[in-house]
């Protein structure tokens, strides 16, 4: 009979360190997706940082052609008005 109470007392040991098991189990696999997804923001962050400049570079290079467009417009009617062949 003593046996019976040794088994049941086991089975609830054994039940016990199963559980337990697994909340750490879980609970490390959350803290890996946490870390994960801190590294997925960081690496958003900077990719975002690094658009955000090329973005600026782009928006003052297209500044620096239209200026060039205008400077180019701007000598192609200085030649016109010096060119005894052009009519205005």
């Amino acid at each position: 009979m003593w046996w019976i109470v040794l088994i049941v007392v086991a089975v609830i040991l054994l039940v016990g360190i199963i559980i337990v098991g697994g909340r750490r189990a879980r609970e490390r696999q959350l803290e890996n997706k946490r870390q994960e997804a801190g590294e997925l923001r960081r690496s958003a962050e900077e990719k975002a940082s690094h658009a955000d400049e090329r973005a600026a570079l782009a928006k003052e290079e297209a500044e620096r052609a239209e200026q060039e467009r205008i400077d180019a417009e701007e000598r192609r009617r200085k030649a016109d008005e010096v060119d005894p062949d052009v009519e205005t």
